[in-house]
């Protein structure tokens, strides 16, 4: 915290005049891009914010029951939705973000979710689709022994993963950006709480993982990109 006080700052790249980073990591080429429900057409319970707030609990135990691809669909656009892509370009997003960086990827281990075999995906939020990146058996039980091996990860329907691409946070504002992120990951995070309530899903933020071998388990180099926060979801008992 002390060296991300503004009296250690240097010039930003920003200011430099260095061009910024991509608003989103490209599609890997090769491997499979999955069509999601649009958002606007999913059933939701109605629900007004002061109940959403009210009801919001961590909740670590879930019924087994799957949540359908709209669900999910629903979900990510709650938690890093890109609305517009504006001329500076920068996204507009569902959630703040410290100068509209949105330095996150979203990765969602799909355990139980209608339509989708059980793996490891990645949101492409600016097409609002889903790619494949990991489908093997024991991606699951990799992700969960990274989270200190808490089960409730295995029994989700879906755990959400968000890594930060340093740099588009750090082009504009240096150091001070890790700052930033960890606080656009609680953004992110408590979207995704109020939104599973009106889904009839309890979430679980969680922090305590390995490092290293979560971005091993994501296929991110630890650097340049890396794991920040998780947020488990599944169907409430």
């Amino acid at each position: 915290m002390e060296k991300t006080r503004y009296r250690y700052l240097e010039q930003s790249d920003q200011n430099g005049g260095l061009p910024q980073p991509p608003l989103e990591l490209p599609a890997a080429k090769g491997r499979r891009v999955i069509e999601l429900p649009d958002p606007r057409t999913v059933k939701a319970d109605p629900l007004d914010v002061r109940e959403a707030i009210e009801r919001r609990a961590s909740v670590r135990a879930y019924s087994g029951e799957a949540l359908s691809l709209g669900e999910l669909s629903l979900l990510l656009w709650c938690t890093q939705g890109v609305k517009q892509v504006s001329g500076r370009p920068a996204t507009l997003r569902t959630v703040p973000s410290a100068g509209a960086r949105h330095c996150f990827e979203t990765y969602v281990l799909a355990n139980r979710v209608d339509g989708l075999h059980p793996g490891l995906y990645r949101f492409l939020a600016v097409d609002h689709k889903l790619q494949e990146v990991d489908l093997g058996p024991d991606v699951a039980e990799r992700v969960t022994k990274a989270c200190l091996d808490q089960r409730f990860i295995l029994a989700s329907a879906a755990t959400f993963i968000w890594t930060a691409v340093a740099y588009r946070m750090m082009w504009r504002y240096g150091e001070r950006g890790y700052r930033y992120m960890h606080l656009d990951a609680g953004h992110a995070c408590q979207n995704l709480y109020l939104l599973a309530e009106a889904v009839g899903c309890g979430a679980c933020a969680v922090a305590a993982f390995d490092d290293d071998l979560l971005n091993k388990a994501l296929g991110v180099d630890g650097v340049d990109q890396f794991a920040v926060y998780v947020g488990v979801v599944g169907k409430k008992p």
